[in-house]
């Protein structure tokens, strides 16, 4: 990729996201869509073995479809403990209509036994921008915690109620949206691809 994209599709329906990235990439003259602003886009299957994999396939299907830049994410929880699972299943781990509290409460059954000191966990997410034309860009973020004994917190989705972050000094469920993004996975995945629309701008703006 040469040049700054004037589009940016985002992967997602989740207006909260579209804000996020928005907000880290104000001052670039980029405009940012979402799914809801489009018609027809196709539905994609992450049956990817990676978050790596599943990410680049939903940018690359849906950007082959729209004929528009994407940017699309995966991600989840990975347990040391229980060898890296849930992993890729982590939004389905415990069956399809598991609730959250179900999900946390499954992993903390499985964990029972486990003692604190090997009770380490992180969070991992993988953002794949990929073209029209097929040029693929991936940025990683990881935030390492560990999984407490019980939920904790009421804000959040998913894991957040029981993976205790040391920086935080908390569980994600305890943290406030602005304090999470600072030191998520997810925060963190969002920064290194702001990084490089950044470094993609004074690239363009010293070559003229």
């Amino acid at each position: 990729m040469n040049s700054i994209p004037q589009k940016i599709l985002i992967a997602t329906t989740n207006e909260g996201k579209v804000r996020e990235i928005r907000d880290l990439v104000r001052t670039l003259p980029v405009e940012f869509l979402s799914l809801a602003d489009l018609d027809n886009v196709p539905e994609v299957v992450e049956d990817g073995l990676t978050f790596e994999a599943n990410a680049l396939k939903k940018a690359g299907v849906i950007s082959r479809a729209t004929g528009l830049v994407t940017l699309a994410d995966d991600s989840g929880l990975r347990v040391d403990a229980l060898d890296g699972r849930p992993g890729v299943y982590s939004a389905r781990y415990g069956g399809d209509h598991a609730t959250d509290p179900e999900k946390c409460a499954k992993i903390l059954e499985e964990m029972a036994m486990v003692p604190d000191e090997l009770r380490t966990a992180r969070f991992v997410c993988a953002l794949a921008m990929v073209t029209p034309a097929g040029e693929k860009k991936l940025f990683l973020g990881v935030c390492e915690g560990r999984i407490i004994r019980d939920q904790r917190g009421a804000r959040g989705f998913g894991y957040d109620p029981i993976f205790y972050n040391d920086q935080a000094g908390c569980t994600f469920a305890e943290l406030d949206t602005e304090s999470k993004n600072r030191v998520s996975h997810r925060g963190r995945a969002l920064r290194e691809f702001a990084a490089y629309l950044e470094s993609m701008a004074r690239t363009n703006l010293n070559s003229l």
